[in-house]
């Protein structure tokens, strides 16, 4: 096994490799497929755990318990691409390299066996690294050692290799140590980047709803948010992910005086392409191995406060689940313009604090709506947004393709 040098390189003797980074902290790690001029030739050419497979390359997640890995089969990746490097940043949001050492391993992807190390010298202020990258050089594929880091994270990383997201970078790259002079290693410049959007969470469909422009992203440094429809909040307080269990309790009462109507609440599952994982609801009141669990029916909504709860431990969904969606349905056929006072909450599920709400105006005469979601980003953090969006459905299974569009 080779110990390997900033700008040193080996050939590869293996056609399928693996490469992870182990350190102390949990890291997330993701690839891209370059082109002879530095850029990936579209979003699908950004591997991360929202979405873990592209031509040849594809993502592994260690579980908490091992690191996480790129695979890269160098037979199977497409003509045209040259380079794949392999990026890392902690999981935990605003954290540096400062005193995290991390190692990267080349693996025979095949048996595991260990091909080469590299462990990045003299970091310090650096939220991500392009650690090390797998290269194609007249004919052979090779590996060589990077270590360039950057200090405004793996948005800027993405940026830089021509992923265009939702913040631009507000920090230029960071090299964390000078690479060998056979091997120099610049970035490219982002000015030449082609105008493609990465994927950091399953992407919306051309009709669906945007958020309406604002000043930034809303955040809960100032305390409990109000959400308007197509709103979103960023669930992270001081630049810091807030908790990692929280609680949506939905609520309503039958308008002026009417009837009981017995409105069932409900959380579909999404994985990072908007397949279908699972629907948490009255019939089903666990699901993802108890991640997320249903407070049980309520069949008249009569009471104050929350009719139906549903526990989300954010920290325990698996890493395919990058999008929740919270419905509700109108089990008994009423029309929602029959209820009133319909609204979503979001909570810390250990303290109880309200964090947001949402209370659901303008009603229509249909027997489902989609409250809100919670989608993961890259970087980890988790958003919610006011949905509001109508749908003729008296069950949770009538919204799992109308939910799915909406991502």
């Amino acid at each position: 096994m080779t110990a390997m040098t900033p700008g040193s390189n080996i050939p590869l003797s293996v056609a399928r490799v693996a490469v992870d980074v182990a350190a102390p902290v949990r890291l997330d790690v993701s690839g891209l497929l370059l082109t002879a001029d530095g850029k990936v030739r579209s979003d699908d050419d950004f591997i991360f755990y929202n979405q873990p497979t592209g031509p040849g390359v594809s993502y592994r997640s260690g579980g908490g318990t091992a690191p996480d890995a790129i695979v890269v089969d160098t037979s199977a990746v497409p003509p045209g691409i040259e380079k794949i490097v392999v990026t890392a940043s902690p999981d935990a949001a605003g954290q540096t390299f400062q005193g995290v050492e991390p190692t990267a391993t080349i693996r025979s992807a095949d048996d595991g066996s260990a091909l080469a190390t590299f462990t990045p010298p003299r970091l310090g202020a650096e939220t991500a690294l392009v650690v090390v990258e797998i290269y194609l050089r007249n004919g052979v594929w090779k590996a060589r050692a990077v270590g360039q880091g950057y200090t405004n994270g793996l948005a800027g990383i993405a940026t830089d290799f021509g992923v265009s997201v939702d913040e631009e970078p507000t920090a230029t790259p960071t090299p964390a140590a000078p690479a060998a002079p056979a091997a120099p290693m610049a970035p490219p410049a982002p000015a030449a980047r082609p105008a493609v959007q990465a994927p950091p969470v399953p992407p919306s469909p051309p009709s669906a709803p945007a958020a309406p422009a604002a000043p930034g992203k809303i955040n809960l440094d100032k305390g409990r948010v109000s959400l308007q429809k197509n709103q979103t909040v960023s669930l992270v307080k001081g630049g810091r992910p807030l908790l990692s269990q929280v609680k949506m309790g939905l609520g309503w009462e039958p308008a002026f005086r009417g009837k009981d109507i017995d409105l069932d609440a409900s959380v579909i599952a999404y994985g990072p392409n908007r397949n279908h994982l699972d629907s948490c609801y009255f019939g089903k009141l666990s699901i993802l191995n108890g991640a997320i669990k249903h407070s049980g029916d309520n069949l008249t909504g009569e009471g104050a406060g929350d009719d139906e709860v549903i526990v989300v431990d954010l920290g325990r969904l698996p890493a395919e689940a990058t999008g929740l969606v919270f419905t509700v349905n109108s089990f008994s056929g009423q029309k929602f313009t029959e209820v009133a006072k319909a609204y979503c909450r979001l909570l810390d599920a250990a303290t109880g604090e309200e964090l947001v709400r949402f209370d659901l105006t303008g009603t229509e005469p249909q027997t489902g709506v989609m409250m809100a979601k919670l989608i993961k980003q890259f970087t980890g953090e988790w958003d919610m947004t006011a949905m509001g969006d109508f749908v003729k459905s008296r069950t949770v299974r009538g919204m799992v393709k109308p939910a799915a569009q909406a991502l």
